[in-house]
């Protein structure tokens, strides 16, 4: 996505008694004008079930040629016809695989979520599938059009999983770069919480926000990188805004208003077809694993303790050690490889040795591939943490809240640390039961010292070589932002959501720009 100027406006119709000028970035005018030039309102959602419905039948027909081709028409009544019968009656099944694949929800995720990857949505294809294949086996063998084949039924199992899911994923892909898959968000609320969700919205174009921008009756001074995001007034021509920029969603943000107030405002949007998003109070506490609960009609929030039983930490563990293991042995020629190279560049030892905190604040040496100098001088970190903990710290001139550190990284520790790379040896200290593959950054004792009181939740869960604030965010977060991601981690850990970060992870460094 481009980033957005102050190139154009709209001259605002009055509202109230007085003319207002309401500017809008340039992107914002050319989703407008495509929508007018249309005649037709065609938004994210349409785009996105159309295409994932195609996806999925491209993916049905490609599977039932390919086992009908490799397995033939087998016996029963469709061997006097020929595997042309049985691929026709196959094909013929697909309506009742999209049926089951909408009551599965899978069309329409894309809309009303954030973000949604296809590895997100990975076990309810698996459901699909399995409820699909069992059900032709049964059909097959209750009808007596065929003997059913367990080989066979299990190809088509496993090949219609794969091609569902990589051409889900083309499908999102090729949506992400068309502009009818933006969406018009303005931001109600200008203080540190807006803002915070303002940059968020901007450093993740694949989440297809158009941030507009801010309403706010008192708004704070905008924080460094959001000074081209315009300020569109109060909460009074919410309504009128979003009908005139033909706003999509809304995102709440601790606006100054009341309770009462907010209330008010959101009932003006019901009648708008306006996604509403709000961030809740004390969001500190609340987790991707929090439950909506009710009381007699009155939503509740469940928070579950942040703690794993014995059997889920046993998994953990286990998946740890064996993937571990698996590591070191498919990584062990470019291991050696990359020890040559640091013991080559610099003197100095191969492995960057440091004390971190692990679960419980249990103290342990990480190890890392070597990509600075020896003797470098720590205090520059030590008070560079301090202002990242600032809401309002501006990115380096690199472009990222990373400390630049330039003149002190080797020549092969630019690009180890560009792909990470460098932390390849800590999978020596998951072995040893340091670490886990997943997790919150394992961090240094002084940056503790910055901590506020819910950051310390992260040490619930042991520190991890990747977790949700590398996948998500890594160096473009401030360091106050990557403990919330870490405390959001402890609090949501899940088995599921260490299988998605996993998966996410190679995609994530094959994808990385130069952050070092």
């Amino acid at each position: 996505m481009a980033e957005m100027s102050l190139e154009s406006s709209y001259a605002l119709p009055t509202i109230g008694s007085a003319q207002r000028t309401v500017f809008a970035n340039q992107r914002t005018l050319e989703i407008l004008e495509q929508r007018r030039t249309s005649g037709k309102a065609r938004r994210r959602g349409w785009l996105m079930r159309r295409m994932l419905v195609l996806a999925d039948v491209l993916a049905l027909a490609a599977t039932f040629a390919v086992v009908e081709l490799a397995f033939g028409a087998g016996s029963g009544a469709y061997q006097h016809f020929g595997a042309g019968m049985e691929y026709a009656l196959l094909l013929a099944t697909i309506p009742g695989w999209i049926l089951i694949a909408r009551l599965y929800g899978l069309y329409e995720q894309d809309e009303e979520r954030t973000h949604h990857p296809t590895s997100d949505e990975l076990s309810r294809v698996f459901h699909l599938v399995t409820v699909g294949v069992w059900l032709l086996f049964v059909a097959e063998w209750l009808l007596g059009v065929a003997n059913p084949s367990v080989s066979k039924a299990f190809a088509l199992w496993a090949l219609a999983i794969g091609l569902i899911t990589v051409l889900r994923s083309i499908a999102r892909n090729w949506c992400r770069r068309s502009i009818t898959y933006l969406q018009n968000t303005v931001i109600v609320g200008a203080g540190d919480v807006g803002q915070s969700m303002a940059r968020k919205m901007l450093r993740h174009p694949e989440y297809g926000f158009n941030l507009v921008g801010f309403v706010d009756n008192q708004p704070r001074a905008r924080q460094d990188g959001l000074d081209h995001v315009a300020l569109l007034g109060g909460t009074d021509h919410l309504e009128e805004l979003v009908r005139m920029l033909d706003v999509e969603r809304v995102v709440i943000a601790f606006s100054n208003e009341s309770s009462e107030e907010t209330l008010e405002l959101l009932r003006s949007l019901n009648e708008l077809d306006v996604q509403v998003d709000i961030v809740p109070r004390l969001y500190e506490l609340v987790s991707p694993g929090v439950k909506i609960d009710t009381l007699e009609g009155v939503p509740v929030i469940n928070l579950p303790p942040p703690r794993m039983t014995r059997s889920a930490a046993l998994i953990k563990r286990t998946i740890d050690i064996l993937g571990a293991l698996v590591g070191l042995a498919v990584t062990a020629p470019v291991f050696i490889y990359f020890a040559w190279r640091v013991k080559r560049d610099s003197p100095g030892p191969i492995f960057f040795k440091q004390t971190r905190l692990g679960k419980g604040r249990r103290e342990f040496t990480a190890l890392k591939f070597r990509t600075m100098k020896v003797d470098v001088d720590t205090s520059v970190h030590e008070k560079y943490i301090k202002e990242s903990m600032d809401p309002r710290s501006a990115k380096t001139h690199n472009g990222v809240y990373k400390l630049d550190r330039g003149d002190a990284v080797t020549r092969s520790g630019h690009w180890l640390r560009k792909t990470s790379l460098d932390e390849l040896p800590q999978l020596i200290n998951v072995l040893r039961g340091d670490m886990s593959l997943v997790g919150p950054r394992p961090c240094i004792e002084y940056e503790t010292e910055n901590f506020l009181p819910h950051h310390f939740d992260r040490f619930l869960v042991p520190a991890g070589i990747t977790g949700l604030w590398q996948v998500t965010a890594r160096a473009h977060s401030t360091f106050r932002e990557a403990l919330d991601m870490d405390v959001a981690y402890a609090r949501g850990w899940s088995l599921g959501l260490d299988l998605r970060l996993l998966v996410r992870t190679p995609l994530q460094i094959l994808s990385r720009k130069a952050t070092a």
